[in-house]
């Protein structure tokens, strides 16, 4: 059934009559952060299903705001934004930096899907920063819901990080024990990470090079320096 619009002339209601369909923003925020496969933006959009992405990314096509391409050698597909959806860039950032402010830390940081966090971690590793070889990162999540809580966060010079949900039979590096409220709280700026480690509620234990350095090889959220940030 098509969406009956608001029936107003306001510019900010037809804007949103173009990007309300639920999941627009947060496929264009997927993209935007450097996914382009179909199963990489699943990934970083979980509560989508694939019917859903598939439709919604076939009328984002409609509306100019995502490119299509194919690879003719390979039929591989790649989607990504257009210069219409990149307009949209200073918008979306501000309303993120917006939500840092406005809405309270408990309520920003309730989401407890590990599989989610380690997705967009996995992006934020700077390896320049770890020792010039194989790193082993196991994260272990207290508050995690199923059905896992427990990854392996594997590096290696030049390459991307990848997410293991099984032990890959490495030796570990760093162990790394906590909660994904208390992680997702870091990544974003809501915590700080020196005082979840003095207060208890991250534990560190393996290299204490990777240890000490946690500050300078984990990349933080875009967000996460919002003048006016509610802490939690």
């Amino acid at each position: 059934m098509p969406r009956k619009p608001y029936g107003l002339f306001c510019p900010v209601s037809k804007a949103c009559e173009e990007l309300e369909p639920r999941w627009t923003i947060q496929i264009l925020g997927e993209l935007w952060d450097g996914s382009t496969r179909f199963n990489e933006i699943r990934r970083g959009v979980p509560g989508i299903s694939t019917g859903l992405l598939s439709k919604r990314l076939k009328e984002m096509q409609a509306k100019g705001l995502v490119e299509r391409v194919e690879d003719p050698a390979t039929g591989a597909i790649d989607y990504f934004r257009t210069k219409k959806a990149e307009e949209l860039d200073d918008i979306l950032v501000a309303l993120g930096h917006w939500a840092q402010k406005n809405i309270k830390a408990e309520i920003a940081l309730e989401d407890r899907d590990a599989s989610t966090l380690m997705w967009t971690l996995r992006k934020k590793i700077l390896d320049e920063e770890l020792p010039k070889k194989r790193n082993v990162l196991r994260f272990n999540f207290g508050d995690a819901l199923p059905p896992c809580s427990t990854y392996w966060l594997i590096t290696k010079p030049g390459e991307p990080a990848e997410i293991c949900v099984s032990d890959p039979g490495f030796d570990i590096d760093l162990f790394i024990e906590t909660d994904v409220t208390v992680m997702s709280g870091i990544y974003l700026g809501r915590r700080r990470l020196a005082r979840e480690i003095e207060d208890g509620r991250l534990f560190l234990s393996g290299d204490a090079r990777i240890a000490k350095t946690m500050d300078r090889w984990l990349k933080l959220s875009v967000y996460a320096e919002t003048d006016g940030i509610a802490l939690a």
